[in-house]
Protein backbone atom coordinates (compact mmCIF):
# COMPACT_ATOMS: atom_id res chain seq x y z
CA UNK A 1 0.00 0.00 0.00
CA UNK A 2 1.46 3.17 -0.65
CA UNK A 3 2.16 5.90 2.08
CA UNK A 4 0.35 8.88 2.31
CA UNK A 5 3.07 11.05 1.24
CA UNK A 6 3.95 8.87 -2.02
CA UNK A 7 0.27 9.39 -2.55
CA UNK A 8 0.14 13.15 -2.13
CA UNK A 9 2.58 13.42 -5.07
CA UNK A 10 0.49 11.20 -7.53
CA UNK A 11 -2.63 13.02 -6.86
CA UNK A 12 -3.63 15.02 -9.62
CA UNK A 13 -6.22 18.06 -9.71
CA UNK A 14 -8.36 20.02 -11.64
CA UNK A 15 -7.33 22.87 -13.82
CA UNK A 16 -9.96 25.02 -12.43
CA UNK A 17 -10.05 24.52 -8.78
CA UNK A 18 -7.65 22.16 -6.44
CA UNK A 19 -10.23 19.54 -5.51
CA UNK A 20 -8.91 16.16 -7.04
CA UNK A 21 -9.61 15.61 -11.10
CA UNK A 22 -12.96 13.01 -12.58
CA UNK A 23 -13.14 14.11 -16.11
CA UNK A 24 -11.12 15.19 -19.06
CA UNK A 25 -11.85 17.71 -21.74
CA UNK A 26 -10.18 15.70 -24.62
CA UNK A 27 -11.01 18.49 -27.02
CA UNK A 28 -9.71 21.44 -24.65
CA UNK A 29 -7.17 18.80 -22.70
CA UNK A 30 -8.30 20.14 -19.59
CA UNK A 31 -8.60 18.29 -16.41
CA UNK A 32 -11.65 18.88 -14.58
CA UNK A 33 -13.47 17.75 -10.91
CA UNK A 34 -17.20 16.92 -11.32
CA UNK A 35 -18.27 20.55 -9.78
CA UNK A 36 -16.18 22.74 -12.49
CA UNK A 37 -17.73 20.46 -15.67
CA UNK A 38 -20.55 22.86 -16.33
CA UNK A 39 -18.30 25.94 -15.60
CA UNK A 40 -15.73 24.51 -18.22
CA UNK A 41 -18.44 24.20 -20.88
CA UNK A 42 -20.48 27.36 -19.87
CA UNK A 43 -16.81 29.59 -20.45
CA UNK A 44 -16.11 28.17 -23.75
CA UNK A 45 -19.74 27.90 -25.22
CA UNK A 46 -18.57 28.33 -29.13
CA UNK A 47 -16.48 25.40 -28.32
CA UNK A 48 -17.40 21.24 -28.86
CA UNK A 49 -16.17 19.57 -25.47
CA UNK A 50 -15.61 15.88 -25.46
CA UNK A 51 -15.49 15.15 -21.82
CA UNK A 52 -14.71 11.87 -20.70
CA UNK A 53 -13.45 9.91 -17.56
CA UNK A 54 -9.87 10.90 -16.95
CA UNK A 55 -8.74 7.29 -17.44
CA UNK A 56 -10.14 7.21 -20.89
CA UNK A 57 -8.17 10.43 -21.64
CA UNK A 58 -6.36 11.11 -25.33
CA UNK A 59 -3.72 13.47 -25.04
CA UNK A 60 -3.30 15.77 -28.51
CA UNK A 61 -2.27 19.24 -29.58
CA UNK A 62 -5.02 21.92 -29.12
CA UNK A 63 -5.07 24.07 -32.01
CA UNK A 64 -5.40 28.13 -30.98
CA UNK A 65 -8.28 29.55 -32.57
CA UNK A 66 -8.16 31.61 -35.70
CA UNK A 67 -7.91 35.47 -35.34
CA UNK A 68 -9.66 35.69 -38.93
CA UNK A 69 -12.17 32.95 -39.14
CA UNK A 70 -14.72 32.32 -36.09
CA UNK A 71 -14.91 28.95 -35.14
CA UNK A 72 -11.95 27.61 -37.73
CA UNK A 73 -8.86 26.33 -35.28
CA UNK A 74 -5.17 27.01 -36.94
CA UNK A 75 -3.89 23.31 -37.81
CA UNK A 76 -1.27 25.03 -39.94
CA UNK A 77 1.21 26.89 -40.30
CA UNK A 78 2.21 29.51 -43.21
CA UNK A 79 6.06 29.31 -44.07
CA UNK A 80 6.08 32.32 -46.07
CA UNK A 81 4.37 34.84 -43.25
CA UNK A 82 5.45 32.85 -40.24
CA UNK A 83 1.93 32.60 -38.65
CA UNK A 84 -0.62 30.27 -37.75
CA UNK A 85 -3.23 29.60 -40.41
CA UNK A 86 -6.79 28.02 -40.44
CA UNK A 87 -8.53 25.69 -43.57
CA UNK A 88 -10.26 29.24 -44.44
CA UNK A 89 -6.79 30.45 -44.89
CA UNK A 90 -5.23 28.69 -47.05
CA UNK A 91 -8.02 28.93 -49.67
CA UNK A 92 -8.23 32.65 -48.97
CA UNK A 93 -5.36 35.20 -48.39
CA UNK A 94 -2.59 33.10 -47.71
CA UNK A 95 -3.29 31.32 -50.93
CA UNK A 96 -0.50 29.45 -53.02
CA UNK A 97 1.70 29.71 -49.38
CA UNK A 98 3.88 27.02 -47.94
CA UNK A 99 1.44 25.43 -45.49
CA UNK A 100 3.08 23.38 -42.85
CA UNK A 101 0.96 20.90 -40.36
CA UNK A 102 0.64 22.50 -37.20
CA UNK A 103 1.59 19.20 -35.22
CA UNK A 104 4.82 19.10 -37.54
CA UNK A 105 5.90 22.50 -36.47
CA UNK A 106 5.04 21.81 -32.83
CA UNK A 107 6.83 18.67 -32.74
CA UNK A 108 9.96 19.80 -34.35
CA UNK A 109 10.23 23.22 -32.15
CA UNK A 110 9.33 20.35 -29.07
CA UNK A 111 12.88 18.62 -30.19
CA UNK A 112 14.18 22.14 -30.31
CA UNK A 113 13.78 23.43 -27.24
CA UNK A 114 14.23 19.95 -26.01
CA UNK A 115 17.79 19.97 -27.19
CA UNK A 116 18.13 23.62 -25.45
CA UNK A 117 16.56 22.35 -22.43
CA UNK A 118 19.44 19.71 -22.33
CA UNK A 119 22.02 22.28 -23.02
CA UNK A 120 20.66 24.23 -20.76
CA UNK A 121 20.75 21.82 -18.28
CA UNK A 122 24.37 20.96 -19.02
CA UNK A 123 25.25 24.62 -18.37
CA UNK A 124 23.97 24.49 -14.99
CA UNK A 125 25.80 21.57 -13.79
CA UNK A 126 28.59 23.05 -15.44
CA UNK A 127 28.40 26.50 -13.67
CA UNK A 128 27.80 24.84 -10.61
CA UNK A 129 30.54 22.27 -10.89
CA UNK A 130 32.86 25.65 -11.65
CA UNK A 131 30.89 27.71 -8.97
CA UNK A 132 32.60 24.41 -6.74
CA UNK A 133 35.89 24.42 -7.98
CA UNK A 134 36.01 27.94 -7.26
CA UNK A 135 34.76 27.19 -3.42
CA UNK A 136 37.42 24.97 -3.35
CA UNK A 137 40.32 27.43 -4.83
CA UNK A 138 39.34 29.87 -2.78
CA UNK A 139 39.84 27.51 0.20
CA UNK A 140 42.70 25.54 -1.12
CA UNK A 141 44.00 29.69 -1.74
CA UNK A 142 43.06 30.66 1.59
CA UNK A 143 44.69 27.91 3.54
CA UNK A 144 47.93 28.61 1.60
CA UNK A 145 48.37 32.25 2.34
CA UNK A 146 46.99 31.29 6.17
CA UNK A 147 49.89 28.77 5.87
CA UNK A 148 52.25 31.44 3.88
CA UNK A 149 51.60 34.12 6.97
CA UNK A 150 51.91 31.25 10.00
CA UNK A 151 55.23 31.03 7.79
CA UNK A 152 55.88 34.22 7.77
CA UNK A 153 55.97 34.63 11.51
CA UNK A 154 57.85 32.02 12.17
CA UNK A 155 60.03 33.69 9.98
CA UNK A 156 59.94 36.92 12.20
CA UNK A 157 60.52 34.96 15.28
CA UNK A 158 64.00 33.47 13.62
CA UNK A 159 65.11 36.52 11.80
CA UNK A 160 64.75 38.27 15.43
CA UNK A 161 66.49 35.57 17.02
CA UNK A 162 69.51 35.69 14.06
CA UNK A 163 69.51 39.66 14.56
CA UNK A 164 69.57 39.10 18.13
CA UNK A 165 72.75 36.55 17.84
CA UNK A 166 73.81 39.13 15.28
CA UNK A 167 73.70 42.14 18.05
CA UNK A 168 75.07 39.45 20.85
CA UNK A 169 78.17 38.71 19.38
CA UNK A 170 78.65 42.23 18.42
CA UNK A 171 78.26 43.10 22.42
CA UNK A 172 80.20 40.21 22.91
CA UNK A 173 82.91 41.19 20.80
CA UNK A 174 82.94 44.77 22.34
CA UNK A 175 83.50 43.55 25.94
CA UNK A 176 86.42 41.36 25.30
CA UNK A 177 88.10 43.91 23.31
CA UNK A 178 87.53 46.44 25.93
CA UNK A 179 88.70 43.71 28.40
CA UNK A 180 91.95 42.73 26.66
CA UNK A 181 92.73 46.32 26.24
CA UNK A 182 91.87 46.67 29.60
CA UNK A 183 93.84 44.17 30.62
CA UNK A 184 97.33 45.54 28.67
CA UNK A 185 96.76 49.22 30.59
CA UNK A 186 96.36 47.80 33.86
CA UNK A 187 98.89 45.65 34.17
CA UNK A 188 101.14 48.03 32.97
CA UNK A 189 99.95 50.93 34.66
CA UNK A 190 100.81 47.77 38.25
CA UNK A 191 104.30 47.58 36.22
CA UNK A 192 104.86 51.76 36.59
CA UNK A 193 104.14 51.45 40.32
CA UNK A 194 106.08 49.09 41.14
CA UNK A 195 108.79 50.36 39.61
CA UNK A 196 108.27 53.85 40.86
CA UNK A 197 108.02 52.40 44.65
CA UNK A 198 111.10 50.48 43.48
CA UNK A 199 112.87 53.77 42.01
CA UNK A 200 111.89 55.62 45.52
CA UNK A 201 113.50 53.42 47.67
CA UNK A 202 117.04 53.20 45.27
CA UNK A 203 116.97 57.37 45.35
CA UNK A 204 116.62 57.37 49.52
CA UNK A 205 119.81 55.02 49.28
CA UNK A 206 121.20 57.11 47.11
CA UNK A 207 120.92 59.85 48.63
CA UNK A 208 122.33 58.43 52.52
CA UNK A 209 124.93 57.19 49.95
CA UNK A 210 125.88 61.02 49.08
CA UNK A 211 125.72 62.13 52.39
CA UNK A 212 127.96 59.01 53.63
CA UNK A 213 132.01 59.97 54.12
CA UNK A 214 132.57 56.48 53.94
CA UNK A 215 134.71 55.04 50.78
CA UNK A 216 133.00 51.60 51.17
CA UNK A 217 129.57 53.00 50.87
CA UNK A 218 130.40 54.61 47.47
CA UNK A 219 133.07 51.92 46.23
CA UNK A 220 130.15 49.28 46.93
CA UNK A 221 127.45 51.33 44.94
CA UNK A 222 126.14 49.07 42.19
CA UNK A 223 123.47 50.99 39.78
CA UNK A 224 119.72 49.21 39.05
CA UNK A 225 118.70 51.96 36.52
CA UNK A 226 119.17 50.36 33.11
CA UNK A 227 116.74 48.01 34.31
CA UNK A 228 114.13 50.81 34.19
CA UNK A 229 115.04 52.67 31.02
CA UNK A 230 113.46 50.08 28.75
CA UNK A 231 110.07 50.50 30.46
CA UNK A 232 107.94 52.57 28.38
CA UNK A 233 106.28 55.35 29.97
CA UNK A 234 102.92 55.24 27.09
CA UNK A 235 101.40 52.46 25.86
CA UNK A 236 99.60 52.63 22.49
CA UNK A 237 96.14 50.79 23.11
CA UNK A 238 94.29 51.41 19.39
CA UNK A 239 90.65 51.11 19.53
CA UNK A 240 88.52 50.21 16.49
CA UNK A 241 85.81 51.90 15.31
CA UNK A 242 82.44 50.12 15.40
CA UNK A 243 81.55 51.41 11.17
CA UNK A 244 78.01 50.50 9.98
CA UNK A 245 75.77 51.38 6.97
CA UNK A 246 72.26 51.56 7.04
CA UNK A 247 69.99 52.00 3.68
CA UNK A 248 66.66 51.80 5.14
CA UNK A 249 64.65 49.30 3.94
CA UNK A 250 67.38 47.64 1.97
CA UNK A 251 70.58 46.86 3.94
CA UNK A 252 72.14 47.07 7.38
CA UNK A 253 75.55 46.32 7.68
CA UNK A 254 77.88 46.41 10.84
CA UNK A 255 81.84 46.00 10.94
CA UNK A 256 84.22 45.54 14.08
CA UNK A 257 87.64 44.54 13.90
CA UNK A 258 87.47 41.17 11.76
CA UNK A 259 83.94 40.95 12.58
CA UNK A 260 81.26 41.91 10.20
CA UNK A 261 77.49 41.29 9.95
CA UNK A 262 74.62 42.27 7.08
CA UNK A 263 71.13 41.88 7.04
CA UNK A 264 70.14 42.92 2.85
CA UNK A 265 66.17 43.26 2.48
CA UNK A 266 65.35 42.78 -1.91
CA UNK A 267 62.09 44.08 -2.32
CA UNK A 268 59.47 44.63 -5.29
CA UNK A 269 57.40 47.53 -4.94
CA UNK A 270 53.85 46.82 -4.17
CA UNK A 271 52.72 48.65 -7.29
CA UNK A 272 53.77 45.91 -9.77
CA UNK A 273 51.48 43.52 -7.99
CA UNK A 274 50.44 40.86 -10.58
CA UNK A 275 46.86 41.54 -9.89
CA UNK A 276 47.10 44.97 -10.68
CA UNK A 277 49.36 46.34 -12.88
CA UNK A 278 49.05 50.08 -12.91
CA UNK A 279 51.57 50.92 -15.81
CA UNK A 280 49.44 49.52 -18.26
CA UNK A 281 47.02 51.82 -17.42
CA UNK A 282 45.89 54.94 -19.45
CA UNK A 283 44.19 58.53 -18.28
CA UNK A 284 40.46 58.35 -18.32
CA UNK A 285 38.31 60.80 -21.22
CA UNK A 286 36.52 61.75 -18.38
CA UNK A 287 37.52 61.50 -14.51
CA UNK A 288 35.67 59.99 -12.20
CA UNK A 289 35.15 61.10 -7.62
CA UNK A 290 35.09 58.49 -6.03
CA UNK A 291 34.71 60.05 -2.91
CA UNK A 292 34.53 62.95 -0.85
CA UNK A 293 35.68 63.32 2.58
CA UNK A 294 35.06 65.95 4.93
CA UNK A 295 38.41 65.93 6.83
CA UNK A 296 37.42 68.55 9.63
CA UNK A 297 40.59 70.18 9.39
CA UNK A 298 40.39 73.98 8.05
CA UNK A 299 42.53 74.92 6.80
CA UNK A 300 43.96 72.14 5.14
CA UNK A 301 47.16 71.34 3.90
CA UNK A 302 49.24 68.47 3.02
CA UNK A 303 47.86 65.21 2.71
CA UNK A 304 49.98 62.00 1.87
CA UNK A 305 48.57 59.02 1.25
CA UNK A 306 48.56 55.16 3.29
CA UNK A 307 48.06 52.09 1.08
CA UNK A 308 44.92 52.30 -0.33
CA UNK A 309 42.23 54.03 1.86
CA UNK A 310 43.77 55.56 4.28
CA UNK A 311 45.38 59.34 4.29
CA UNK A 312 47.61 61.33 6.75
CA UNK A 313 46.56 65.29 6.63
CA UNK A 314 47.59 68.06 8.73
CA UNK A 315 46.23 71.56 9.21
CA UNK A 316 47.19 74.96 11.22
CA UNK A 317 47.57 73.31 14.66
CA UNK A 318 49.98 70.64 16.19
CA UNK A 319 48.39 67.46 15.24
CA UNK A 320 49.09 65.29 12.31
CA UNK A 321 45.82 63.14 11.66
CA UNK A 322 45.10 60.06 10.20
CA UNK A 323 42.08 60.05 8.76
CA UNK A 324 39.97 57.02 6.82
CA UNK A 325 37.92 57.22 3.27
CA UNK A 326 35.18 56.91 5.26
CA UNK A 327 35.86 60.28 6.82
CA UNK A 328 36.42 58.29 10.22
CA UNK A 329 39.99 59.52 12.76
CA UNK A 330 41.66 56.42 12.95
CA UNK A 331 44.77 58.36 14.78
CA UNK A 332 46.55 61.04 15.34
CA UNK A 333 49.87 62.45 16.12
CA UNK A 334 50.90 65.48 18.47
CA UNK A 335 53.65 67.12 17.47
CA UNK A 336 56.13 70.35 18.50
CA UNK A 337 55.30 72.26 15.56
CA UNK A 338 53.02 75.10 16.35
CA UNK A 339 51.41 76.52 13.04
CA UNK A 340 51.42 72.83 12.10
CA UNK A 341 54.44 71.15 10.52
CA UNK A 342 56.31 72.08 6.88
CA UNK A 343 55.40 69.39 5.25
CA UNK A 344 55.07 65.15 5.39
CA UNK A 345 55.24 62.34 3.58
CA UNK A 346 55.68 58.33 4.00
CA UNK A 347 59.25 56.20 3.68
CA UNK A 348 58.73 52.76 1.62
CA UNK A 349 57.76 50.86 4.72
CA UNK A 350 54.77 53.46 5.39
CA UNK A 351 56.48 55.48 8.40
CA UNK A 352 55.30 58.83 8.59
CA UNK A 353 57.79 61.75 7.94
CA UNK A 354 56.85 65.47 9.05
CA UNK A 355 59.45 68.60 9.16
CA UNK A 356 59.52 70.88 12.01
CA UNK A 357 60.15 74.25 11.27
CA UNK A 358 61.00 75.42 15.12
CA UNK A 359 63.55 72.78 15.45
CA UNK A 360 64.60 72.73 11.70
CA UNK A 361 64.11 68.99 11.74
CA UNK A 362 63.15 65.98 9.48
CA UNK A 363 61.27 63.42 11.79
CA UNK A 364 60.65 59.70 11.32
CA UNK A 365 57.57 58.21 13.51
CA UNK A 366 59.48 54.58 13.69
CA UNK A 367 57.86 51.89 16.14
CA UNK A 368 56.65 55.01 18.90
CA UNK A 369 59.72 56.74 18.36
CA UNK A 370 60.61 59.89 16.93
CA UNK A 371 64.24 59.64 15.09
CA UNK A 372 65.39 63.05 13.78
CA UNK A 373 67.43 64.41 10.92
CA UNK A 374 68.89 68.34 12.28
CA UNK A 375 69.65 70.88 9.17
CA UNK A 376 72.33 73.08 9.07
CA UNK A 377 71.81 76.58 11.07
CA UNK A 378 70.54 79.08 8.98
CA UNK A 379 68.48 77.16 6.91
CA UNK A 380 64.26 76.43 7.45
CA UNK A 381 62.76 73.53 6.26
CA UNK A 382 59.76 73.71 3.49
CA UNK A 383 58.94 69.90 1.55
CA UNK A 384 60.49 66.41 1.75
CA UNK A 385 60.32 63.24 0.36
CA UNK A 386 61.51 59.90 0.34
CA UNK A 387 63.28 57.98 -2.42
CA UNK A 388 63.13 54.48 -3.86
CA UNK A 389 66.32 54.40 -2.42
CA UNK A 390 65.86 55.75 1.23
CA UNK A 391 67.68 59.02 0.75
CA UNK A 392 65.44 62.25 1.77
CA UNK A 393 65.18 65.03 -0.80
CA UNK A 394 64.88 68.11 1.45
CA UNK A 395 63.81 71.68 -0.08
CA UNK A 396 64.58 74.25 2.33
CA UNK A 397 65.31 78.41 2.25
CA UNK A 398 67.07 81.18 4.06
CA UNK A 399 65.83 82.96 7.10
CA UNK A 400 64.70 85.84 4.64
CA UNK A 401 63.35 83.02 1.70
CA UNK A 402 65.69 84.78 -1.10
CA UNK A 403 67.30 81.54 -1.71
CA UNK A 404 66.33 78.18 -1.66
CA UNK A 405 68.04 74.62 -2.71
CA UNK A 406 67.23 70.90 -2.15
CA UNK A 407 69.31 68.77 -0.34
CA UNK A 408 69.48 65.01 -0.74
CA UNK A 409 70.57 63.09 2.89
CA UNK A 410 71.50 59.37 3.02
CA UNK A 411 70.83 59.08 6.69
CA UNK A 412 72.35 62.11 8.84
CA UNK A 413 74.89 62.93 6.03
CA UNK A 414 74.14 65.50 3.01
CA UNK A 415 75.17 63.76 -0.62
CA UNK A 416 73.93 66.69 -2.74
CA UNK A 417 72.82 69.95 -3.33
CA UNK A 418 70.71 71.47 -5.86
CA UNK A 419 70.72 75.47 -6.34
CA UNK A 420 72.67 76.81 -9.28
CA UNK A 421 72.17 75.32 -13.03
CA UNK A 422 74.77 75.31 -15.45
CA UNK A 423 75.93 79.41 -15.39
CA UNK A 424 75.83 79.28 -11.80
CA UNK A 425 72.57 80.63 -12.12
CA UNK A 426 69.53 80.09 -8.99
CA UNK A 427 67.64 77.36 -10.28
CA UNK A 428 64.76 78.31 -7.57
CA UNK A 429 63.08 82.28 -7.59
CA UNK A 430 63.07 83.12 -4.12
CA UNK A 431 59.97 84.58 -2.44
CA UNK A 432 57.47 83.90 -0.16
CA UNK A 433 56.02 80.70 -1.55
CA UNK A 434 57.53 77.21 -0.96
CA UNK A 435 59.21 74.64 -2.97
CA UNK A 436 57.91 71.24 -3.09
CA UNK A 437 60.08 68.27 -3.96
CA UNK A 438 58.95 64.64 -5.44
CA UNK A 439 61.14 61.93 -7.04
CA UNK A 440 59.58 60.30 -10.47
CA UNK A 441 60.46 56.90 -11.54
CA UNK A 442 62.89 57.78 -13.42
CA UNK A 443 64.76 59.64 -10.40
CA UNK A 444 64.05 62.90 -11.67
CA UNK A 445 63.85 65.41 -9.48
CA UNK A 446 60.33 67.72 -9.73
CA UNK A 447 60.23 71.04 -7.73
CA UNK A 448 57.29 73.34 -7.77
CA UNK A 449 58.49 77.18 -7.96
CA UNK A 450 55.42 79.18 -7.26
CA UNK A 451 57.66 82.42 -6.56
CA UNK A 452 58.10 81.75 -10.29
CA UNK A 453 55.04 80.17 -11.49
CA UNK A 454 56.69 77.12 -12.84
CA UNK A 455 57.37 73.55 -12.23
CA UNK A 456 60.85 72.72 -12.48
CA UNK A 457 62.42 68.88 -13.48
CA UNK A 458 65.83 68.57 -13.17
CA UNK A 459 67.68 64.68 -13.15
CA UNK A 460 69.02 63.19 -10.39
CA UNK A 461 72.02 65.02 -11.03
CA UNK A 462 70.40 68.19 -10.60
CA UNK A 463 70.49 69.26 -14.36
CA UNK A 464 67.32 71.25 -15.19
CA UNK A 465 65.61 69.04 -17.69
CA UNK A 466 62.81 71.52 -18.22
CA UNK A 467 59.93 73.72 -16.72
CA UNK A 468 56.77 73.93 -16.84
CA UNK A 469 54.49 77.59 -16.65
CA UNK A 470 51.28 76.04 -17.31
CA UNK A 471 50.58 78.22 -20.53
CA UNK A 472 49.63 74.99 -22.79
CA UNK A 473 46.19 74.14 -20.10
CA UNK A 474 45.10 78.05 -21.10
CA UNK A 475 43.81 78.79 -17.54
CA UNK A 476 42.11 82.23 -16.52
CA UNK A 477 43.92 83.01 -13.70
CA UNK A 478 48.02 82.92 -13.87
CA UNK A 479 49.14 79.07 -12.97
CA UNK A 480 49.87 78.66 -8.72
CA UNK A 481 51.45 75.20 -8.29
CA UNK A 482 50.69 74.80 -4.78
CA UNK A 483 51.49 70.64 -4.41
CA UNK A 484 52.76 67.84 -6.61
CA UNK A 485 52.81 64.30 -6.74
CA UNK A 486 54.17 61.48 -9.78
CA UNK A 487 52.42 57.85 -10.20
CA UNK A 488 52.97 54.50 -11.63
CA UNK A 489 53.08 55.86 -15.22
CA UNK A 490 56.24 58.34 -14.19
CA UNK A 491 53.22 61.15 -15.24
CA UNK A 492 53.59 64.80 -13.23
CA UNK A 493 50.41 65.79 -11.30
CA UNK A 494 50.15 69.52 -10.20
CA UNK A 495 47.36 71.31 -8.01
CA UNK A 496 46.78 74.77 -9.43
CA UNK A 497 45.56 76.46 -6.24
CA UNK A 498 44.16 79.69 -8.54
CA UNK A 499 42.44 77.66 -11.35
CA UNK A 500 40.78 75.21 -9.10
CA UNK A 501 42.22 72.52 -11.47
CA UNK A 502 44.79 69.64 -11.71
CA UNK A 503 47.53 69.74 -14.46
CA UNK A 504 49.03 66.40 -15.87
CA UNK A 505 51.99 65.64 -17.60
CA UNK A 506 53.98 63.36 -19.32
CA UNK A 507 57.80 62.00 -17.65
CA UNK A 508 59.48 64.54 -20.56
CA UNK A 509 57.24 67.66 -19.37
CA UNK A 510 54.18 67.62 -22.44
CA UNK A 511 51.09 68.57 -21.15
CA UNK A 512 48.41 65.73 -21.45
CA UNK A 513 45.30 66.91 -19.93
CA UNK A 514 43.89 69.36 -17.33
CA UNK A 515 41.25 68.29 -14.43
CA UNK A 516 38.49 71.03 -13.68
CA UNK A 517 35.22 68.91 -13.24
CA UNK A 518 35.85 67.89 -9.64
CA UNK A 519 34.71 70.70 -7.67
CA UNK A 520 38.76 71.42 -6.26
CA UNK A 521 38.32 74.69 -4.68
CA UNK A 522 41.42 75.88 -3.70
CA UNK A 523 43.38 72.23 -4.13
CA UNK A 524 46.83 72.15 -2.60
CA UNK A 525 47.90 68.65 -1.02
CA UNK A 526 48.11 65.52 -3.56
CA UNK A 527 48.67 62.16 -3.05
CA UNK A 528 48.12 58.85 -4.94
CA UNK A 529 47.05 55.54 -3.38
CA UNK A 530 47.98 52.15 -4.21
CA UNK A 531 44.58 51.66 -6.24
CA UNK A 532 46.16 54.47 -8.64
CA UNK A 533 43.79 57.08 -7.52
CA UNK A 534 44.12 61.14 -6.92
CA UNK A 535 44.10 62.30 -3.17
CA UNK A 536 42.92 65.86 -3.27
CA UNK A 537 42.85 68.07 -0.50
CA UNK A 538 40.97 71.66 -0.57
CA UNK A 539 42.68 74.34 1.39
CA UNK A 540 39.49 75.94 2.76
CA UNK A 541 36.49 73.71 2.65
CA UNK A 542 38.77 70.82 4.35
CA UNK A 543 37.29 68.61 1.92
CA UNK A 544 39.67 65.27 0.49
CA UNK A 545 38.46 64.28 -2.80
CA UNK A 546 39.34 60.92 -3.97
CA UNK A 547 39.58 60.82 -8.27
CA UNK A 548 40.11 58.14 -10.01
CA UNK A 549 41.95 59.51 -13.60
CA UNK A 550 43.34 56.53 -14.94
CA UNK A 551 41.66 53.33 -16.68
Amino acid sequence: MASTSTWAQDLITCDLCDNPTQQFCNSCQVSLCGGCINKHVENLKSETHDIVPFKDRRERFVFSSCASHPNQKCEGHCQQCDVPVCFRCVTGPHSGHAVKDMSEVVQQMKEEIKKETEEIEYYISRFAQSGADIDQKISNLTEKFKAMEREGENLRKIWHEEVENIFDTLQSTIRKMKDRRLTVLKSHQSRLQDSGTKLELITKENKKILKSNKVSDVTSYKSELKDFRDIPTEVDVKIPSLNSNTVQGRELSIELGKYRATLTQTSISSLTDDVSILSVKKLLEKTKIIATIPSGIKPLGVITCIGFNEVWAFGEDKFIRRITMQGSLKDKILTNCEKGPADISVTRQGELIYGDNNSRTVNIVRQGRIETLTLPLGWVLCGLCCTRSGDFLVSMHTADKSHYKIVRYHGQTARQEIDKDDHGQNIFKGGELGVYVEENNNSDICATNSNAETVIVMNKTGKVRFRYDGTPARRKNPFYPAYLVTDSLSQIIITDFKNASLHILDKNGHFLKCVDDCGLENPVGLSVDREGRLWVGCFISGEIKVIQYLE
